[in-house]
């Protein structure tokens, strides 16, 4: 991508983002809370959790590590009146089967607990939103399943093709994958696998801002599988290949559904510039919004925008 198209894109992105946070909505954000009913679809044996409020069509949220369903709270308040919002806990977290192995935790099977969901839900569809981890099944489920996917929003998690062109190439993304490579090899009782101590609920939880939240996390982490967590990693997680080596990644299906991106940032694991040429590899719309000042975990640090933003453009594609 030349200069000047990147740096075009990059204000209409920025552009884009003054304009939806003036399109605020009373219930978009700022809500802690959210009643929701609690639900258990069953994965080829394997229970998984999900919240669940709302009427309307199906919108489905995927978290990442490390996480749970609690993390998509303010986007769910803001939708939950115009569509059915599910939050479903990944196998392994919080109130979801913890199935052992590192093979009980391969993509396929990530992608599968989506479609039971869906299906326990009562839809034969749904827009799929992912963040990190929950990113990377999002993007495999519309591939796989497109047939199941009506719209796709993915949160600091780009395009397979740009992750391994970054991976193989961009000195930047290869060193802030090191955390990636310590638990690809490490285990949960590593000295230094987490934040430079063993992984405990306590350490997993130091990311939350939101202090009223993060007894939730805790509690949710302490009832979930570090071991599961990991195996994430050990399973699906590109493997480091030499610099300049072509990108590990198969040809993926150009998606032929809209696609909107949110990417805080001040990420510290997934560089920005894998981004670039996502437009490349899809036959719809693209909306990318980026958000200076937020990190990794978008959805909470920028919570009033992607939640405004992402009710107008669910609203703007019925």
């Amino acid at each position: 991508m030349t200069p000047h198209r990147r740096d075009r894109a990059g204000f209409q992105a920025r552009a884009l983002a003054v304009l939806v946070a003036g399109l605020w909505h009373s219930g978009a954000a700022g809500a802690a809370e959210i009643e929701v009913s609690h639900h258990y679809a069953d994965s080829d044996g394997v229970k998984i959790h999900y919240a669940s409020a709302g009427e309307g069509p199906l919108v489905v949220f995927i978290h990442g590590f490390p996480d749970f369903w609690y993390s998509w709270r303010h986007q769910m308040a803001g939708l939950e009146d115009r569509f059915r919002v599910v939050a479903m806990d990944q196998r392994g977290y919080n109130e979801s089967g913890k199935p052992e192995g590192v093979e009980s935790y391969d993509m396929s099977l990530l992608v599968a607990d989506v479609a039971a969901v869906i299906r326990d839900a009562g839809a034969e569809s749904a827009t799929i939103v992912g963040h990190d981890w929950g990113g990377a099944v999002a993007w495999q489920f519309a591939f796989n399943l497109p047939e199941m996917t009506d719209r796709l929003v993915i949160l600091n998690l780009p395009h397979p093709r740009g992750m391994a062109r970054e991976m193989a190439n961009n000195p930047e993304q290869r060193a802030n994958s090191a955390y990636a490579r310590r638990f690809q090899e490490g285990t949960p009782e590593d000295p230094d696998i987490l934040f430079g101590g063993p992984m405990t609920a306590e350490n997993l939880a130091r990311w939350v801002s939101d202090e009223a939240a993060r007894p939730r996390y805790v509690e949710a982490f302490r009832r979930s599988d570090f071991t599961a967590m990991l195996n994430y990693y050990k399973r699906n997680y590109p493997r480091l290949q030499a610099v300049g080596a072509a990108p590990a990644v198969p040809e993926t299906p150009r998606l032929a559904v809209p696609v909107l991106m949110f990417h805080g940032l001040d990420d510290t694991a997934l560089n920005s510039d894998a981004l670039s040429l996502t437009w490349d590899w899809l036959d719809a719309d693209l909306t990318l919004v980026t958000v200076p000042g937020a990190g990794h975990f978008v959805q909470q640090d920028a919570a009033d925008l992607v939640t405004s933003t992402l009710r107008w453009w669910l609203l703007a594609r019925q």
